[in-house]
C-alpha cells in the first residue's frame, strides 16, 4: 500500500509539472536526515508568512513550454530563520522568472530562529539548499532543464542560506547510495537580495559563482554584505553586478511594495543582467 501510494504521488507530480501547475516536492522521502519524527508536523502559514518547517522540500513553478531555456532558479525566501516570506520573496519571484522562461523552484528551509526550534543556524539551512540543488540537477533531465544553467536566489536570510552554499564545498558524494547525494550542489550563479551577513566569507573562493545584487543604501542590515561582497569578487577576479539605490529600506521584494519608481523596476535590471550573460538563451 505504502509503494502504490509513493507511486501514485510521484506520477501525479509529473503530471501537474507537465501541466506548469505548481508542485511541492518533498528533498526526503523519510524526512529530513536526523528529525524523521518531525516528517508529519503540519506547516503553519497565514498571511504572508510560512512556519514550522519540518519537511523541507522545494515548490516547482515550471516555465511555460513556449519560452523555456532551460535555465532553472531555487529560490530561498527571507523572514530572519524565523519564517518564510513565501509568497512576496517565494511565489512572486517564481512567477516572474516563468516569464523569462526560467524554471523556479522555491525552497521550504528549517527554520532555527523560530521559537522552540530544534535546529541549528549554520547546519539545517544549508542542508535543505544542498539537497534541494542536487534534487533539481539529479531531476535536470526529467524537468528540461540545463544542469550548467542552476542558480540561486535569496532574499534577505535567504541570502544568506545562498551565501552558505554558493561559498562552500558542494561536491557531491561519490560513494553515497542515492543518486542525488552525487550531484554537485553549487549554483551556476546567484541572485541577492538585500542578503543579510552569514555565510559570506572573509575571502572568496576563485570559482565563486557570477553574481547580482540588489539592496537600498539605507538598509542598515543589508547594505554592508553587498559592498563585502563587491570587493571579495573584485580580489578574485570574479563577475560582479551591484544595484545600490539610495534609499528603500528593507523588504521592498519584487518591487511591488515600494512607491520608488527606481526600485519598482529593480527586476528589469535583473532580467537584463540575465539576458546580458546568456541566461536566457535558448537551448
Amino acid at each position: 500500500m505504502k509503494t502504490f501510494l509513493i507511486i501514485s504521488l510521484f506520477i501525479f507530480s509529473i503530471i501537474g509539472y507537465a501541466q506548469n501547475e505548481p508542485i511541492v516536492i518533498p528533498l526526503w522521502e523519510n524526512g529530513a536526515p536526523g528529525f524523521e519524527h518531525l516528517k508529519n508536523e503540519p506547516e503553519q502559514a497565514k498571511d504572508w508568512w510560512v512556519k514550522n518547517v519540518h519537511n523541507p522540500s522545494i515548490t516547482a513553478f515550471k516555465a511555460p513550454d513556449s519560452i523555456a531555456n532551460g535555465t532553472s532558479v531555487l529560490i530561498c525566501p527571507g523572514g530572519g530563520h524565523r519564517e518564510l516570506v513565501f509568497d512576496a520573496e517565494g511565489k512572486d519571484a517564481a512567477l516572474y522568472l516563468n516569464k523569462l522562461g526560467i524554471t523556479a523552484f522555491v525552497l521550504k528551509y528549517r527554520l532555527a530562529r523560530e521559537e522552540g526550534s530544534p535546529y541549528d543556524l549554520n547546519v539545517h539551512a544549508k542542508e535543505d539548499a544542498y539537497r534541494a540543488m542536487r534534487t533539481i540537477r539529479k531531476n535536470a533531465k526529467e524537468w528540461n532543464i540545463d544542469p550548467n544553467k542552476i542558480g540561486m536566489f535569496g532574499f534577505s536570510a535567504g541570502g544568506e542560506v545562498v551565501s552558505m552554499v554558493a561559498y562552500g564545498n558542494g561536491d557531491g558524494n561519490p560513494q553515497a547510495k542515492n543518486g542525488i547525494d552525487k550531484m554537485n550542489g553549487k549554483p551556476n550563479f546567484q541572485i541577492l537580495v538585500y542578503p543579510g551577513p552569514l555565510g559570506i566569507p572573509d575571502e572568496f573562493p576563485s570559482d565563486a559563482p557570477p553574481a547580482f545584487m540588489v539592496v537600498a543604501n539605507d538598509d542598515e542590515c543589508c547594505s554592508g554584505p553587498v559592498v563585502k561582497i563587491v570587493n571579495g569578487y573584485r580580489k578574485v577576479n570574479r563577475p560582479v553586478e551591484a544595484h545600490i539605490y539610495a534609499k528603500g529600506g528593507h523588504a521592498f521584494n519584487m518591487g511591488y511594495r515600494t512607491e520608488l519608481k527606481t526600485l519598482a523596476s529593480w527586476p528589469q535590471r535583473m532580467a537584463d543582467w540575465l539576458l546580458d550573460n546568456g541566461y536566457l538563451e535558448k537551448n
